[in-house]
């Protein structure tokens, strides 16, 4: 009895406020314009019903389960964006479970080289309340131009949540994904429901505040006199990997030139990196980059290994935050250190 009268009262509720939209929608084509995102392909023969896209925007993606007993619901921890965000919501075939669904993304994310931020299953995972990240209007999206997509993860109807955020880092900036799959009824739409709806937001986030090139040896030389310590962004190294760029060679001249000017000049070569892959990982990673700038000195340039001592502090000297891409740039770097 308790079964029945919850599934009746979306529909009095909806006959109530006059919420049904009694305008036809074709559900087995795309809605006009829309696209995938480049290079995630849909789950099989999903539709896509909704699509909005901006050049500026800003974001905050799912870093924890949803919170519900904070004052206003969110999510226990959250990634900050802005930058170019796409949103779509697309209805997967009406046989298809959210498993199925988010393995299918899973699989091509990591295929595409995206590393896992948070990833989660079901409601004691993911959190009670989570499609509320959609369906509550304060969050900001949620459609409300349209019964259709206002209506998806209808109340009461969401089931088998899921949730998976990536980001794929690259030297022009940061691109991320959040998708969140679940079974839903949609009350303005019978089409449109008992079957899985999938929210996918992208963001692209480019850098801003771009990290300064390389230090000519007379401004080294005034910064390490002057500030005690100098950043060496023009160094640069392989995506996370302790192999230098190509284009560090400009630095490493610079570098050495100053370095034989001053012979009684010691210094810590001391490597910082962002926040990915944890404590333990980028101390390491730093580490094995301080060393490889030594080993290059002494090896290509001929400086004394006595002057030059590789330390690594991994994340735990920021410059900036770690939320976003410029941020992080800035704080992947090599100083050094007079001792």
């Amino acid at each position: 009895m308790r079964l029945q009268l919850l599934r009746l009262l979306p529909i009095i509720w909806l006959s109530a406020v006059g919420a049904v939209d009694t305008r036809a929608r074709d559900l087995t084509q795309d809605l006009p314009g829309s696209r995938d995102p480049p290079g995630i392909p849909r789950f099989g023969d999903s539709i896509i019903i909704g699509f909005w896209h901006g050049e500026r925007d800003g974001s905050q993606l799912p870093a924890g389960r949803w919170d519900e007993s904070r004052e206003r619901p969110f999510w226990e921890d959250s990634i900050e964006l802005e930058g170019r965000r796409t949103r779509l919501v697309y209805l997967a075939p009406v046989d298809a479970s959210s498993r199925e669904v988010m393995s299918h993304y899973q699989a091509r994310l990591e295929g595409l080289g995206y590393e896992a931020l948070f990833q989660c299953a079901g409601f004691q995972e993911c959190g009670e309340g989570v499609a509320d990240f959609y369906a509550d209007e304060v969050h900001g999206r949620r459609r409300t131009d349209g019964h259709l997509l206002k209506y998806v993860y209808s109340s009461n109807s969401v089931q088998e949540p899921r949730i998976h955020v990536g980001r794929l880092q690259r030297s022009e900036g940061d691109d991320y994904v959040f998708v969140f799959a679940a079974f839903q009824d949609n009350y303005a739409d019978s089409q449109a429901g008992n079957r899985v709806a999938v929210f996918l937001e992208q963001m692209v986030v480019t850098p801003t505040d771009a990290p300064m090139g390389p230090l000519d040896a007379d401004e080294l030389a005034r910064r390490i006199t002057e500030e005690g310590r100098v950043a060496l962004h023009g160094i640069q190294f392989d995506p996370g990997r302790s192999s230098l760029g190509g284009e560090s060679r400009k630095q490493l001249e610079q570098l050495a030139r100053m370095l034989s000017e001053r012979p009684d000049l010691e210094v810590y070569i001391v490597g910082h990196t962002d926040n990915a892959g944890g404590l333990e990982y980028t101390m390491s990673l730093s580490r094995r980059r301080a060393e490889e700038v030594v080993d290059t000195l002494i090896r290509s340039y001929g400086i004394l290994g006595e002057r030059l001592t590789p330390m690594g502090v991994g994340c735990l000297v920021p410059l900036a935050s770690n939320a976003t891409a410029a941020g992080r740039a800035r704080n992947r770097r090599l100083e050094m250190v007079p001792k």
